[in-house]
């Protein structure tokens, strides 16, 4: 198969013979585009001014040993000639690389919408870049996501945990790597760690108290996975805030969810079934309560008459529909976080002076 040819001419000369010369041509026209447009090193920068590139090296970052007039000819200089600082040599020499890793359930949730948002805002603020990974309650996704982070050398890890995740053995992996961890709202049960959380107790106690002054007096709870810290508190606030109004815990009317729309459904559908069904439901939290809600209507509930519901994290949208639950216990997702944050900057700005801490925030109960 032969080639077609194409004939160019300049100055008289004959420059391509075909269209493969010309391809060629082309090719090496971008790389010489290429190298002149490649950034200049500090050594370049220091002949070009006829100083050494120490010299270059300290006023590029504003050393008080060099002069300002000095500094605003090198800095010029290096605009002039696409200097861009070498960020491996930099974050080689500083042990940093101005990075962070934030491992949360979701990134749709609000709750964590919220909290990224506040993360975002702190890191920005100290010249440091968020690297997000979302574990979808996947153990092993999480996991992964951890050695991803672990391998690009970030300096720190905000982390909420998964409602699957059993094992905590890469917090030793983490730290023996010197990337501390800080967890915030669902969080392991550990005492060694860095941990922000909310105080559940609080807002369920005050949710019970007013599903009471309503006259509720069969109030049931849907929890979730028994293996969250989180559900643990729950259920024990549920019984304590029973027991301060004289009602008598009644195990029928507490009901576990995986968190699944099936799952929520099913813990919905045991209560409806009872013979004397609870007419106030608590639920895990506004996702939750949204399927189970729905589950009901469709079973031809009245919501907010024949049963009242209060859920966990205000969801920002219940104030837009037409049938939201009686109120939402508010967790602060965007105080959590930025406790969490400040406590990881002190940890990396602060590497011999650390002792774990623990912080909670209360919760408390919003009436729509």
């Amino acid at each position: 198969m032969q080639m077609a040819c194409i004939s160019f001419r300049r100055d008289g000369q004959n420059k391509c013979k075909c269209l493969k010369d010309f391809l060629l041509c082309k090719v090496g026209l971008i790389q010489i585009a290429m190298k002149k447009e490649k950034p200049a090193t500090i050594k370049e920068i220091a002949r070009k001014l006829k100083i050494s590139p120490s010299t270059v090296s300290r006023a590029l970052n504003d050393h008080p040993s060099i002069g300002l007039v000095t500094t605003m000819r090198v800095k010029k200089m290096a605009e002039e000639m696409n200097y861009e600082p070498n960020q491996t040599a930099i974050f080689f020499k500083q042990r940093k690389t101005f990075t962070i890793g934030v491992v949360l359930p979701s990134l749709s949730e609000p709750f964590f919408s919220a909290a990224i948002s506040e993360i975002e805002n702190f890191a920005n603020e100290r010249k440091y870049t968020v690297i997000m990974g979302q574990s979808m309650d996947d153990a092993e996704r999480e996991l992964r996501i951890l050695q991803t982070l672990k391998k690009h050398r970030v300096d720190g890890v905000l982390m909420s945990i998964g409602k699957n995740t059993n094992s905590f053995d890469f917090i030793k992996s983490m730290e023996e790597s010197e990337i501390p961890v800080v967890f915030f709202d669902c969080v392991p049960n550990l005492n060694d760690i860095d941990r922000i959380e909310c105080d559940l107790a609080t807002g369920v106690y005050e949710a019970i108290d007013a599903f009471v002054s309503r006259g509720h007096q069969k109030i049931a709870l849907i929890n979730g996975p028994d293996t969250l810290l989180a559900s643990e508190e729950r259920k024990l606030a549920y019984i304590k805030g029973l027991r301060k109004n004289d009602i008598a815990f009644d195990d029928r009317y507490l009901v576990n969810t995986d968190l699944t729309e099936e799952g929520n459904e099913e813990a919905m559908n045991k209560l409806l079934t009872l013979s004397d069904r609870p007419s106030a439901i608590l639920s895990f939290n506004d996702f939750v309560t949204l399927d189970v809600m729905k589950f009901a209507r469709q079973r031809g509930v009245s919501l907010n008459s024949d049963i009242h519901f209060i859920s966990f994290a205000n969801y920002p949208l219940w104030k837009y529909m037409e049938n939201p639950p009686m109120g939402s216990i508010e967790q602060f997702p965007d105080q959590q976080a930025k406790k969490a944050a400040e406590i990881l900057f002190n940890r990396l700005e602060n590497k011999e002076e650390y002792k774990p801490q623990q912080f909670i925030f209360k919760s408390r109960l919003i009436l729509q």
